[in-house]
């Protein structure tokens, strides 16, 4: 750090024979900072901020592969015997090489006709949430934080995880159904990272001035929310999420977040 002229005043174990490491300097030259950490730890878990963090009052996640570990449109796809086509359009989008909107509805067109029944064996069968997830979504709630789960994937999964995981809204994309079937195609406006930052934007401004917020997310859909967010964190994400975001998990968990943020584990909502 300091052959990148990031001087130390101080660097201290938040926790006896813990995990987390707080770094304190003068400087404000993240990119350096980030650079030293990323080449003497390698995998770590971080977040570069000004101030001391504090509890957020507002936080607002992506679902697939940040929530949950599955892209639910590619398990979908599994049921309709095109589950590696449809993977290679979304990995494709969440490195932020295809347009986002178009690509998603490439991939529900080529759902057409697939029952409804797929969805719920989905659910049941595929979609886990990612480890530490409720307890994030629980502990955050119970400091007073306001929780949103912000999905370019479908309310037919989303509404069901945010139940499971405890989240207060909910806004995603509306698959269209008819006799039963996919359709094809989708209802209403697509949700993509314009539409999640503005959701995180009016979540600021219901909440008041001057309030603190959260983001999580793992791909380029997610950029502009997690660039907005005052602690926007990128969780095992791809190279262009996690370059634009001043907080990352590569290491650990979803309780990472509560550690980085200070959080004891005797606060935390097991």
């Amino acid at each position: 750090m300091a052959e990148g002229g990031v001087r130390i005043a101080d660097a201290t174990m938040l926790d006896f024979c813990g995990q987390t490491m707080q770094i304190d300097s003068p400087d404000d030259d993240a990119e350096v900072l980030r650079a030293a950490l990323d080449a003497h730890f390698g995998t770590t878990d971080g977040l570069v901020t000004a101030d001391e963090p504090v509890v957020p009052k507002v936080f607002i996640s992506d679902m697939d592969s940040t929530m949950i570990g599955q892209e639910c449109i590619d398990e979908l796809g599994d049921f309709a015997g095109l589950k590696e086509r449809i993977a290679d359009i979304t990995e494709r989008a969440m490195q932020g090489e295809l347009d986002f909107e178009q690509a998603l509805r490439e991939r529900v067109g080529l759902l057409k006709g697939l029952s409804t029944s797929a969805i719920d064996e989905c659910l049941a069968t595929r979609i886990r949430p990612m480890p530490g997830a409720k307890v994030l979504v629980e502990t955050l709630k119970k400091l007073g934080c306001h929780t949103v789960l912000v999905t370019g994937g479908f309310h037919h999964f989303a509404d069901p995880v945010a139940e499971m995981l405890g989240f207060e809204h909910v806004v995603g994309n509306r698959l269209e159904v008819a006799d039963g079937k996919l359709t094809g195609g989708l209802v209403g406006g697509i949700v993509d990272s314009s539409v999640k930052k503005a959701t995180l934007l009016a979540e600021l401004e219901a909440a008041g001035e001057g309030v603190t917020s959260l983001a999580t997310g793992d791909g380029a859909n997610d950029i502009p929310m997690l660039e907005t967010a005052t602690y926007g964190i990128a969780y095992h994400a791809k190279p262009k999420a996690r370059a634009a975001s001043n907080g990352w998990i590569d290491r650990g968990d979803l309780t990472s977040v509560l550690r980085l943020l200070g959080i004891p584990e005797k606060d935390w909502v097991r």
